[in-house]
């Protein structure tokens, strides 16, 4: 499953665009906090990019912006808090939330957890690494993604999946250096984030059919919680 795990079909979805949305406007209000001007911003610059690639009106983007920056007058206080703890089968998993009340949103995790099993911190954190995630497409046929991340500074690489998207790893300081310069060896950056990557990923050949799903389920279910933004699962691909 790589870095990040993904809902598999979310495409086909009716409500998965109004998800991507709600969570990139989160992303996008954290962002300004430290400046609306997306050139000064580098974080801001990277998360705005995202919206405009899955197409978020101009509106909805230009009031997130406002919002976090603190030029509409609203107060907006999105907490980031992470949720360690393992699926079904023992998978290691981080779940990265934003949320304006923790009180609601603890007490809903561990009700989510209860088929898995919710660790304390740094019971689970302790077997990844933070790293940069960057996923970006070959523009044209002759991009090498290995030659790509050699020259672009990223840490390591991982090939093409199904659809033609390849994962290059940064150091988390690298992260916007690197997202910067892989345009000019040949690759569209389709995203950019902080994340964490497992380093002893379950095998999922160790894992019946059964257990498989189990453990997809339960991934897809904590996806679903309105306050998730990323979750991290340590199964290999």
């Amino acid at each position: 499953m790589g870095a990040q795990w993904k809902a598999k079909h979310k495409d086909i979805a009716a409500n998965a665009k109004g998800k991507l949305f709600g969570k990139l406007v989160k992303d996008i209000i954290i962002a300004a906090r430290n400046g609306a001007d997306p050139a000064a911003n580098a974080r801001l610059r990277l998360v705005v990019e995202q919206a405009r690639k899955v197409s978020m009106p101009k509106d909805t983007l230009e009031r997130a912006i406002k919002k976090g920056a603190g030029l509409t007058g609203e107060a907006v206080h999105y907490e980031h808090v992470i949720y360690e703890g393992f699926a079904p089968h023992r998978v290691p998993v981080m779940v990265e939330c934003l949320t304006d009340n923790v009180n609601r949103t603890a007490p809903e995790m561990r009700v989510l957890f209860r088929k898995g099993q919710l660790g304390t911190s740094g019971s689970v954190s302790w077997d990844f690494d933070h790293v940069g995630i960057i996923e970006a497409e070959a523009a044209n046929k002759d991009a090498d993604a290995e030659l790509a991340a050699i020259e672009a500074g990223a840490q390591d690489f991982e090939p093409a999946d199904d659809e033609g998207v390849c994962t290059f790893l940064t150091d988390p300081t690298d992260l916007d250096l690197v997202s910067r310069a892989l345009p000019g060896q040949g690759f569209t950056v389709l995203s950019a984030k902080l994340g964490y990557k497992p380093k002893n990923p379950v095998n999922p050949a160790s894992l019946s059919a059964e257990a498989l799903e189990d453990v997809e389920a339960f991934l897809a279910a904590l996806d679903e919680h309105d306050d998730v933004q990323n979750i991290f699962a340590g199964l290999g691909a």
